[in-house]
């Protein structure tokens, strides 16, 4: 048995396909074939039934993975070791970033680290919170930056910064005149609210429901970006919450429709999140104290009350 062999059959397990998964393997097809076969034949018994299309795990394969994973997983700590000891930090690392924060929080921190670690490849990709967390799982994620807490027993967190909540009010609104709110203030009923699958709607909606009962039927629009709420908002069909570092780069005209809360501000906690085998902890590392250190400066905020971004 090998990692190599191993390393295989995740690919066929993920791919369900054997041309797909030597392709990903950058081997031949045959290659890839007898390697896994070699493995049925020591192990005596079938990985894949290769009887269905697409291929499917025996149920002696959905363990043989599980282990699979975990065994391939401390294989490559080893690589890690030896970069530690040298000091090097470099290599391709995966990062993966929910929507609102890769707008406002991407153009902060690249350029300085990528100046300060010019070996490190960051390939990054915009994803939700559930398929960052399949990613990670799956090993396709070295990374993310993500609300937290998740609650999930295979990710660590290590909390960035917390980033306060701001309504957006056009001047149609109850809440206009108002200097400062309170999120006793707020009705999701006539709230413009990110469409399903972003985490910071759930956590408006988990703020809102701790005051007011609402019902989903009443929404008004839902949206997949944050500039478009801002722009029907000023169109006078609701307010609208705001992740702070969105309300930086507002116009000026555009500012004078912010209302802050009163303290404890709502705020989202956002983290560097990774998998508990802890691979390129190096580069982890280096990421959170660049993040760390440009955010500290952006965001003055301290008493804040953190928002859970797990939908309820």
């Amino acid at each position: 048995m090998t990692i190599t062999q191993l390393s295989y059959v995740l690919a066929v397990a993920e791919h369900q396909n054997f041309t797909k998964a030597a392709q990903k393997c950058f081997v031949t097809q045959p290659t890839l074939s007898m390697q896994i076969q070699k493995l049925e034949d020591e192990l005596d018994i079938l990985i894949f039934d290769r009887g269905k299309k697409p291929i499917e795990l025996t149920e002696v394969g959905k363990k043989i993975v599980t282990q699979a994973k975990n065994i391939v997983n401390e294989s490559n700590r080893i690589q890690d070791i030896v970069d530690q000891q040298k000091g090097f930090i470099g290599g391709e690392f995966k990062l993966g970033i929910i929507p609102t924060v890769m707008p406002t929080l991407l153009p902060m921190f690249l350029n300085n680290f990528v100046k300060k670690y010019p070996k490190v490849k960051l390939k990054i990709e915009e994803l939700t919170t559930e398929e960052i967390i399949s990613r990670i799982n799956d090993g396709h994620l070295d990374a993310a930056i993500a609300a937290t807490p998740l609650e999930q027993e295979t990710i660590k967190e290590r909390v960035l910064y917390f980033e306060p909540f701001v309504a957006y009010t056009p001047q149609n609104h109850r809440l206009y005149k108002q200097k400062t709110i309170e999120t006793t203030d707020l009705d999701v009923n006539d709230m413009l609210l990110l469409e399903d699958g972003h985490c910071f709607r759930d956590g408006v909606i988990n703020l809102c429901k701790v005051f007011k009962d609402h019902n989903e039927d009443k929404f008004q629009l839902e949206s997949g970006s944050i500039e478009t709420l801002i722009k029907l908002s000023n169109e006078g069909l609701g307010m609208t919450l705001l992740p702070y570092l969105h309300t930086l780069d507002l116009p000026e005209r555009s500012k004078a429709n912010l209302r802050y809360f009163k303290e404890p501000s709502p705020a989202r906690e956002v983290s560097l999140i990774y998998h508990k085998s802890e691979l390129k902890m190096q580069i982890i590392e280096a990421l959170q104290d660049v993040i760390s250190g440009i955010v500290r400066g952006a965001i003055a905020f301290q008493n804040v009350q953190i928002i859970s971004p797990l939908s309820k």
